[in-house]
């Protein structure tokens, strides 16, 4: 603290005089009739000198300030006091004035006692009829306010601020000392930042804010002259209410004339001061999330207050992480973009009114670092009033019987985070990533082919009863929906065209447990009841049949972050809303860095986006992803590099789509989360379907910025142990099936005959012909005869067009 020298006669008089009216004041309360004799004063004198002379001052509750990632755009405040500390430097010279001629004309002249007011005060409050006079001193005030915002207990709080001479003395004493330590300009400054100025507004910042609109170096001589003559009596004085119009104009007017009497203004400034119309703005500065600066904001808003709640940085009890956020004044740079944010916003809605019981969620998410740009619904930010709701009645038909309002238009859940009841929603053939990475973790390479029948009888033990189970069985028998084989597929044609004959059998060789563990590594959390069970234990995982079809429920925001984690090269990132966080002193706090681990190797995750960029349109100089993609034209619209995958579930109950490049990967779930067992079909590549929203949010997001290439694998992981292919072309059928196990291929036979030199029903040749995977599937193909030998350098590409389909039956999802 910076000290100010005083004049030793002036402060040991100041004590000595202040002793002597103390003994007078606490007299003249208690036995009147002795007020003034010499006993008295000696008593009061020694009280005096023994109250105490350290003030302990609290920082006052001060607002917290949440900015978009650009540093500049508003989001949200957070208070519990609407108050932000300032230098006197930043408070206009006026308002400096005013606040001395409204409540000190002295201030700069005394020692934090006004000796010739105490006594005044005293001998008018002792004249009966004349009106009560206060002594208190800018200095004496500011003591009252620290005391009171110190207190750890109510009890102080009112000891601080009840009418007794107790008080009076204590702050007399304690101004004294506080006039020694502290520079006048200091007290000034602590004084303005603590007052009250009503309407929410503490503090000059706030105030300046809340009447005029503007910060406080800007407000003229009327305004702050307003300012300065509501502190005394914020209530009655003030001037957004009809009674309280005209007295905030007479006091302001009396304090503009104050101004001319301690020479701060002339007094034909005064005159024109007094002739301005008095306006204020009556503008409250919005208080939570429900408050954000855009409505659609508030959901982004609510997730990260969900993430600062969590923090034990912030306090070891969810109390006083809240107070802290409430009362710290932190500035918070939160990591949403808003050209992610507002492309997210424009494409929900596009795609699904607010009225609307589908719900079209779009979550971004930034490879790298886990933070979140952009999370967006077509829902209002905002509770419903029960007095007057305006949500629609519930769609699940036991609620909607009920007369039970669901969460449409307005709802403050976390539905696209988790949380609250919110435990997510099916994902469908997104899911089949995690069965690729667990795949090439036991050195599986992407060329691995196999024949996908339309059904395969797995080993997975289901309810016989299961329209999932083989017919009379109890082992689950998925399904492809277009009632056709998968044909023979590699991890990239079987990615492309979402066929489950393929992935099923490929989770069961690598064990369900390790695809399941790949998915909670990627960043998949298991929410609801039934999805932890399963993935609680291997043993319970290894028995997860349905898992690769995407029947976990998960969040838009997980689903975002898993396939982050895998374009960041197997760098997990925990998801975190912000980027930067300052303290009221200006410095930086570490818990804003990013929170990354290593989980993937670069190979491995390099080889799975490889394989992800089949479905939406992006052949690598390395994939072989045949003809047919569920999300073709994402590659066109967004016109970068991109990988991604869509989904859909039993029923077409829910329909999700990723689409991501290197700067954000974007997941998209269109489902209805009133009512899961929904009886609307959610769509994909219609207008009003999931996809999009997720492709425009991508596209907008990547506007002017790099287009950054996806690194390719190696050829091991992507192309494995190569062997020569035997030469079976004009041996019998049942000859080149020899030669090919014997090679250690497995042997299929294609149904269709080709033109061929070679005998009809001899073998033409092989597809794939030449170098294959070990243990990789070989076609052979027949020949019919009377013919030039066909083109038997085919590549495995399948049964083109599998459509999305419904993963509890086993079929394909887009």
């Amino acid at each position: 603290m910076r000290k100010r020298d005083h004049n030793v006669l002036t402060n040991a008089a100041s004590l000595l005089v202040c002793g002597l009216l103390a003994g007078v004041v606490v007299a003249a309360a208690a036995f009147p009739a002795v007020a003034m004799s010499g006993l008295a004063a000696k008593a009061g004198a020694e009280t005096f000198g023994a109250l105490p002379t350290e003030l302990t001052v609290a920082r006052a509750p001060q607002i917290s300030y949440l900015l978009a990632s650009d540093g500049k755009t508003p989001l949200a405040t957070m208070y519990d006091e609407n108050r932000r500390d300032v230098k006197l430097a930043d408070i206009s010279v006026p308002m400096q004035k005013a606040i001395i001629a409204a409540e000190d004309h002295d201030f700069y002249k005394h020692n934090g006692v006004d000796i010739n007011g105490v006594a005044r005060a005293f001998v008018n409050n002792q004249s009966e009829g004349s009106g009560r006079q206060g002594a208190s001193t800018l200095t004496m005030q500011y003591v009252r306010l620290a005391i009171a915002y110190s207190a750890t207990h109510p009890a102080d709080v009112v000891a601080a601020t009840e009418d007794t001479s107790a008080r009076k003395l204590r702050e007399m004493r304690l101004a004294l000392q506080v006039d020694k330590e502290f520079s006048k300009d200091e007290i000034l400054t602590r004084y303005l930042n603590l007052a009250s100025f009503g309407n929410g507004a503490y503090g000059i910042y706030a105030a300046s804010q809340v009447y005029f609109g503007k910060p406080p170096s800007k407000l003229k001589i009327e305004e702050a002259a307003l300012l300065a003559g509501m502190v005394k009596a914020p209530t009655t004085n003030d001037p957004t209410t009809e009674a309280g119009y005209p007295l905030a104009k007479d006091r302001r007017d009396y304090v503009i004339q104050n101004m001319v009497d301690i020479k701060a203004i002339t007094q034909q400034e005064a005159d024109a001061a007094k002739a301005t119309k008095l306006v204020v703005k009556d503008k409250r500065t919005p208080n939570g999330c429900v408050a954000a600066n855009v409505n659609e904001w508030g959901f982004f808003c609510d997730y990260f207050y969900r993430w600062w709640m969590e923090q034990e940085t912030f306090g070891k009890t969810t109390y006083d992480r809240e107070r802290r956020l409430k009362s710290g004044g932190y500035t918070v740079v939160t990591s949403i973009d808003v050209q992610a944010q507002r492309g997210a916003d424009k494409a929900v809605r596009k795609a699904k009114s607010i009225n609307s019981k589908e719900a079209a969620m779009v979550a971004v998410v930034e490879p790298g670092t886990g933070r979140v740009r952009a999370l967006a619904v077509n829902r209002q930010f905002k509770l419903d009033d029960p007095k007057n709701p305006k949500n629609k009645i519930s769609s699940d038909p036991a609620k909607s019987r009920k007369k039970i309002r669901g969460n449409y238009p307005a709802t403050v859940n976390p539905l696209l985070t988790g949380g609250n009841g919110i435990t997510g929603y099916q994902a469908g053939s997104t899911f089949k990533i995690f069965s690729i990475v667990a795949a090439l973790e036991k050195g599986i390479p992407l060329s691995y082919s196999m024949n996908a029948p339309q059904q395969f009888k797995s080993e997975y033990i289901i309810d016989s009863s299961s329209p999932a189970a083989c017919k009379g069985t109890h082992f689950y028998c998925p399904t492809n929906s277009n009632l056709k084989p998968g044909g023979v597929q590699n991890m990239w044609s079987a990615f492309a065209q979402s066929v489950n004959t393929y992935f099923v059998p490929l989770q069961q060789q690598v064990g369900a447990e390790n695809v399941v563990d790949a998915a909670r590594r990627a960043g998949i959390q298991f929410r609801a009841s039934n999805d932890a069970k399963f993935a609680a234990t291997k043993e319970a995982a290894h028995q997860w049949g349905a898992f690769t079809l995407g029947v976990s429920s998960t969040t838009p925001l997980d689903l975002a972050n898993a396939y982050a984690t895998l374009a960041a090269d197997g760098k997990y990132c925990e998801p975190i809303p912000v980027q930067e966080i300052r303290d009221p002193e200006g410095n930086k706090l570490d818990i804003a860095n990013p929170r990354c681990e290593k989980r993937f190797s670069t190979e491995v995750a390099r080889a799975a986006v490889d394989a992800a960029r089949c479905p939406v349109g992006d052949n690598s100089s390395t994939s072989k992803c045949g003809g047919s993609r569920t999300a073709g034209v994402v590659k066109s619209i967004v016109d970068a590099p991109v990988a991604g995958k869509s989904g859909t579930t039993d029923s077409e109950k829910t329909a999700a789509l990723v689409a991501m490049t290197k700067q954000y990967s974007v997941a998209g779930i269109m489902a209805d989360p009133d009512w899961p067992q929904t009886n609307v079909k959610m769509k994909h590549k219609e207008k009003d379907g999931i996809n999009p929203p997720v492709y425009e949010t991508l596209r907008d997001a990547m506007k002017g910025k790099p287009r950054i290439k996806f690194e390719p694998p190696g050829q091991k992981i992507s192309e494995g142990d190569q062997r020569s292919i035997p030469n079976v072309k004009c041996v019998s059928v049942d000859a080149a099936k020899s030669r090919l196990k014997g090679a250690g291929f497995e042997p299929v036979v294609s149904s269709a005959k080709v033109p061929s030199s070679c005998k009809a029903g001899e073998a033409a040749g092989t597809s794939p012909d030449g170098r294959t995977i070990k243990g990789g599937v070989v076609t052979i193909q027949v020949s019919s005869g009377g013919g030039t030998p066909g083109n038997t350098n085919g590549t495995p590409g399948g049964q083109p067009g599998n459509q999305p389909g419904r993963p509890g039956n086993g079929r394909p999802n887009g």
